[in-house]
C-alpha cells in the first residue's frame, strides 16, 4: 500500500503519472466522494500514457476511449457514477472491453462494481482532506 498526500490538483495529477510508469497493471479503480479528484487523477494518469486530448469526466456517455500515442494500447476511461445496476455493464461490452491484452481500463466510481473486478486490479482512493488537499491510497 502506498499513501500520497496531494496539496493540488498538479500534484494529483503528478502522482497519476507516476503510477502509470510504475506499474504493469491494466485495470485501475478509482474511489472517493464526488469531487475527491477521481477525474483529476484520470486527467494525470492519461498524460503519463502519452495522450495529449483533453479528458473529460464520461459521466454522461459512461465510456470514452483513447488512443495512447505510438502503441497499439487504448485507454477506456469509464464512469459508473450513473450506473444502476451490474447488468447495465453487459449491454456497454465492459467484458469485450476487458478481454483484450492492449486495452487499460480506468474505471471511476469502481466501488460499486467491487466484487468483479479483475484480482490484479489496482484500487486507487482519493479523499478529501481539506481545499484542495487529499489522501491518496493505492493498494
Amino acid at each position: 500500500m502506498q499513501k500520497y498526500i496531494s496539496n493540488s490538483e498538479e500534484e494529483t495529477k503528478q502522482i497519476a503519472r507516476k503510477i502509470t510508469k510504475e506499474t504493469k497493471s491494466r485495470f485501475f479503480a478509482l474511489s472517493g466522494e464526488l469531487g475527491a479528484g477521481k477525474t483529476v487523477f484520470a486527467q494525470g494518469f492519461a498524460k503519463g500514457l502519452g495522450i495529449k486530448e483533453k479528458i473529460i469526466s464520461p459521466t454522461f456517455v459512461l465510456i470514452r476511449q483513447h488512443q495512447i500515442p505510438k502503441t497499439k494500447k487504448v485507454l477506456y476511461h469509464i464512469d459508473l457514477y450513473r450506473l444502476e445496476n451490474i447488468e447495465s455493464l453487459k449491454q456497454l461490452g465492459i467484458e469485450e472491453i476487458c478481454s483484450y491484452s492492449n486495452n487499460i481500463i480506468l474505471i471511476e466510481w469502481a466501488d460499486k462494481i467491487e466484487k468483479i473486478l479483475p484480482a490484479d486490479t489496482l484500487k486507487i482512493s482519493i479523499a478529501k482532506i481539506e481545499n484542495t488537499k487529499r489522501l491518496i491510497i493505492i493498494e
